[in-house]
C-alpha cells in the first residue's frame, strides 16, 4: 500500500505501508507487503501490557477503575485528566512519581504544553506519554512482590510476565524474540506482522486464548472503549477512531508508524507499519483498510475524514496539498 503526499499538482513524498489483517485462527484477510518481516510493536502493544497487570489481579487488589486501566494502555497527550489518572494509580499502589523511570517530555497536547511553558514549568516523568503504562507495570510489580526499582530490566518478573502474555497471544516464543529498548526504557519485542495481527484479532474476538488472558483482555478493551480520551487525548486519532466506531474498534498506535487495531464486530486484527517510520501515513492507511474490510461504514468514514485524507497546510494556515492512499 502506498500513501502519497501531494503539494499542488505534484506528488512530493511517498510512504510504503506494510499491513496484515487476520482472524484469531491466523487466516489472513488482507495483506500488503512482506507480512512475515519482523516489526517492533512499540506502543501498539500497550493493551497487552495493561492486560498482564489485570490478569495478575491488579484491578481487584488496587481498585483500579476504567479511566486508570485505559491510561495504562495509553500513549496519552499529557492533559490534566491523564496526569490525574496516572497519579491516582500511583497513589493506590503507594509509590511516588519518582518511581516512574520513563523519562520526561512536554505534553503532546499543544495547549497543555503551552500552559506549562507559560508557567515556566519543566516536564517530569508524569508528563511522558507512557507514564500510564509504567504505572501499570509498577502495579504488576507490586502484585508479583518484585522490586519496583528494577522494573525496566528484561529479566524482571513483571517484564517476563508481560512478554509471556504477548507470546501467548501471538502464538510465538518469547525466548526467540529480538528484544530491544523502547523510547520509554522498557523492553520491546519484535514479531512477524502476521503474528502481531493475530494478537489483535484475539483482542477483538477473545478466541484461542486462555480463560484468564481472555478475561483480562476483555477488561482492558472495555476500558479503552468506554474512556477513549484516556488512550490518546482530545482530537487524537486513536481516541477519535474508537469514538466514531461506536465501540466496535480498539485502536492503538505506536512509534515509527506502527498501528494496531482490533475490529470487534469482525473478529479481525489489523497491524500496519509505515516502512520509513513516518507517522503521517498511519491514519490514512489504516482507515482505508478498515473501510475496505467493512469495519467502518461511510458515515463513520465521513466523521474521520480529517484523518483519512489529511490536508497539508503551510505556516500561514493555507491548504497547499493533501495526504492520500493509493
Amino acid at each position: 500500500m502506498i500513501v502519497q503526499v501531494t503539494r499542488g499538482s505534484l506528488v512530493e513524498s511517498v510512504h510504503d505501508v506494510r499491513a496484515c489483517a487476520c482472524d484469531a485462527r491466523g487466516n489472513v484477510v488482507f495483506a500488503s507487503g512482506d507480512i512475515d518481516a519482523l516489526v517492533y510493536l512499540r506502543s501498539a502493544s500497550k493493551p497487552f501490557i495493561a492486560a498482564a497487570a489485570i490478569a495478575a489481579g491488579a484491578r481487584e487488589r488496587f481498585g483500579l477503575d476504567e479511566r486508570e486501566i485505559a491510561v495504562m494502555a495509553a500513549s496519552h497527550a499529557g492533559q490534566l485528566f491523564h496526569l490525574n489518572a496516572v497519579r491516582s494509580i500511583l497513589q493506590k499502589i503507594e509509590l511516588p512519581e519518582s518511581a516512574l523511570f520513563c523519562g520526561a517530555h512536554l505534553p503532546y497536547n499543544e495547549q497543555a504544553a503551552n500552559a506549562m511553558l507559560r508557567r515556566g514549568e519543566e516536564p517530569t516523568a508524569i508528563h511522558n506519554n507512557c507514564s500510564g503504562k509504567h504505572a501499570g507495570i509498577l502495579a504488576l510489580s507490586r502484585m508479583l512482590g518484585a522490586d519496583a526499582s528494577t522494573y525496566l530490566d528484561p529479566r524482571h518478573p513483571a517484564q517476563r510476565a508481560i512478554l509471556a502474555l504477548c507470546a501467548r497471544l501471538s502464538d510465538d516464543d518469547a525466548d526467540l524474540w529480538p528484544i530491544a529498548v523502547d523510547g520509554c526504557g522498557i523492553p520491546v519485542y519484535a514479531t512477524p506482522l502476521r503474528k502481531a495481527a493475530r494478537s489483535f484479532a484475539r483482542l477483538a474476538s477473545l478466541e484461542g486464548v486462555e480463560e484468564n488472558d481472555a478475561a483480562a483482555l476483555a477488561i482492558v478493551r472495555a476500558a479503552m472503549l468506554a474512556r477513549p480520551e484516556y488512550v490518546a487525548g482530545t482530537g487524537e486519532f486513536d481516541s477519535e477512531l474508537m469514538r466514531a466506531s461506536g465501540g466496535t474498534i480498539v485502536s492503538k498506535g505506536g512509534a515509527e508508524g506502527v498501528h494496531g487495531v482490533a475490529a470487534l464486530a469482525l473478529g479481525i486484527g489489523l497491524v500496519s507499519k509505515v516502512s520509513d517510520g513516518t507517522g503521517r501515513a498511519r491514519a490514512p492507511s489504516s482507515l482505508a483498510i478498515l473501510n475496505r474490510l467493512g469495519a467502518l461504514d461511510e458515515t463513520q468514514m465521513q466523521c474521520l475524514e480529517r484523518f483519512s485524507r489529511p490536508i497539508v497546510y503551510n505556516r500561514a494556515g493555507r491548504a497547499v496539498g493533501a495526504i492520500n492512499v493509493v
